[in-house]
């Protein structure tokens, strides 16, 4: 993790200003971060220090099961919080967040802002419309599970976990995240080459027509409207 300072985090602070979300200064002891691919953000089980505002890049949402599973349950992308939950909950359990290309997010410390940030009605009146959006697109997930082709949902996803062309996710979570057999995400993957959609290099794959996956993902956007 690299944390910018001086002209790079003004720069950062100026171009992707989120004054308008608050009615208060946050720029003061705001720390602009920087998370390579693979990092974590945030471990599970580890309540953060800071609240994140994502402005560049994605990351993943982790949760490990009693039974020691690992279970990808959600993705994070640009203009998403990170560390929400936490700061309006005493208890809550935090899940593992792990940087799926290079993200770059505001953190605001919570021992200098949580008062402030739990009585300022612009702030709060913002991250309702984020969890409903958030809570909606989970209720989307699972809807989408049950009513479209794997070829779709998987489309989707490549496009959602994808470092620039390079996708190499690997299939046991794909298939635990999708819903679906090892065998029939293998048979989906193999069409996706046989069209020229992917090229495999061996354990990852080249996205070579990311038109043709975004027509496809498409599809599940569309029957939302």
């Amino acid at each position: 993790m690299e944390i910018y300072n001086q002209e790079k985090r003004q720069h950062y602070l100026e171009q992707y200003s989120i004054s308008h979300l608050f009615s208060f200064q946050v720029e003061e002891f705001m720390e602009v971060r920087e998370y390579k691919r693979d990092e974590w953000i945030i471990r599970e089980g580890m309540r953060p220090d800071y609240l994140y505002y994502v402005i560049e890049g994605k990351a993943k949402i982790y949760v490990t099961y009693q039974n020691g599973k690992v279970s990808l349950i959600n993705f994070i992308n640009a203009h998403d919080y990170i560390g929400e939950m936490e700061l309006l909950h005493e208890v809550y359990y935090t899940k593992g967040i792990q940087a799926s290309t290079k993200t770059i997010c505001f953190a605001m410390p919570l021992h200098k802002y949580r008062n402030r940030l739990l009585e300022d009605t612009t702030f709060l009146r913002e991250l309702t419309k984020f969890l409903s959006m958030k809570a909606t697109k989970m209720a989307e997930k699972y809807s989408q599970s049950l009513s479209f082709p794997l070829e779709n949902r998987l489309a989707d996803f490549i496009l959602q976990t994808a470092d620039g062309e390079i996708y190499k996710e690997k299939h046991v979570t794909v298939c635990d995240f999708l819903g679906v057999s090892y065998r029939h995400l293998l048979h989906v993957l193999v069409q996706f080459c046989d069209k020229g959609y992917l090229q495999k290099e061996g354990r990852q794959y080249l996205i070579r027509r990311s038109d043709e996956l975004h027509r496809l993902a498409d599809v599940l956007k569309n029957d939302l409207h």
